[in-house]
């Protein structure tokens, strides 16, 4: 008979060693895959509570190490890790490639004329809206006055970029012209994640010592993970955005797509497709999800509620967001 498995086994810290960028890779991927978002309602709350019960030292029979990891691996995708909520489906990060590359690649398509560009970039802004509110970092609520500002706020900003860039593209050669809907996303992702996440901006993210104990909220930290999201999803936008342009470039001279000018659509989308399966886990994968500052970083108030409340502290934890 199998020995029970042990309760010492840390799932709140991720299998592998995210110092490095290898490990956090493979901590990402798993619970970024595309099937994680066919699971049936009942394999999730089967992981769930499998997670649940496991932190409060309920062992299931039979429960292997392996199978406590995949129930790990399937309650991160779906569940936010400060409130607990189950994330919507489209949100969640395992949805990205999908959706990600529908919509990109059709931007990416239908970018010539301005109708085209303004129903492109609102249906990107509407999926990046959900993505940001979904992922936020914290557990505070956000009011439905609030998530509406930031959401006209983001969306038009982007759209005004994107017909900026096109005016401006009309000017430069047809391959640059390919390039505005990279342009205007990055502007975008600039301006709708910190709008989507203003409220950590200022009233601060969750703060917690080594050992998970809450130690105050930081706008300090939320500044710097805000920052790293930022930065990743621009990049994990680059590569689908930016190789495919020379791609489409090339074959739209080539007598296949001068004879059958519907498949550029389809073909468009399947290279953004590619790119997004190996640039997603490895976006993600630059900032551990639990971010770390040194405790002079944050505001001088709360260092000295920390030293006073918790001498030793030199290094705060925060949930990053994705």
């Amino acid at each position: 008979m199998a020995a029970e498995l042990s309760t010492s086994i840390n799932i709140r810290e991720p299998r592998w060693d995210q110092g490095t960028f290898v490990w956090p890779r493979q901590h990402f991927s798993p619970s970024q895959t595309l099937a994680n978002i066919l699971l049936s309602n009942e394999q999730l709350e089967t992981a769930h509570r499998i997670i649940q019960d496991y932190r409060q030292g309920v062992v299931a029979p039979g429960l292997t190490e392996d199978e406590l990891w995949r129930a790990k691996y399937i309650f991160d995708s779906a569940f936010h890790p400060d409130t607990g909520e189950k994330m919507l489906v489209i949100g969640r990060m395992s949805a990205q490639v999908p959706m990600n590359m529908t919509i990109t690649g059709c931007m990416m398509t239908f970018y010539r004329t301005t109708p085209a560009v303004l129903f492109w970039q609102w249906i990107n802004q509407s999926f990046n809206a959900i993505v940001n509110y979904t992922n936020r970092s914290g557990d505070a609520p956000i009011t439905v006055n609030q998530l509406g500002t930031a959401y006209v706020s983001a969306t038009t900003g982007a759209v005004v970029t994107a017909l900026g860039l096109n005016a401006l593209a009309k000017h430069v050669s047809p391959l640059l012209g390919r390039f505005v809907p990279f342009a205007a996303v990055a502007a975008a992702n600039c301006i709708n994640i910190p709008l989507m996440r203003q409220r950590e901006l200022k009233y601060g993210i969750p703060v917690m010592d080594e050992n998970d104990l809450r130690l105050g909220e930081s706008s300090k930290a939320a500044q710097q993970a805000i920052s790293q999201v930022v930065i990743s999803r621009i990049l994990m936008a680059s590569p689908g955005m930016a190789i495919p342009p020379f791609l489409m470039n090339s074959l739209e001279k080539k007598a296949f797509l001068k004879r059958f000018p519907w498949m550029s659509a389809p073909i468009q989308v399947s290279l953004v497709g590619f790119c997004l399966v190996f640039a997603t886990p490895l976006c993600c994968a630059l900032f551990p999800q639990k971010s770390s500052m040194a405790l002079t970083r944050l505001e001088p108030e709360l260092q000295e509620k920390i030293r006073a409340n918790h001498p030793g502290v030199e290094r705060v934890y925060f949930n990053k967001g994705l």
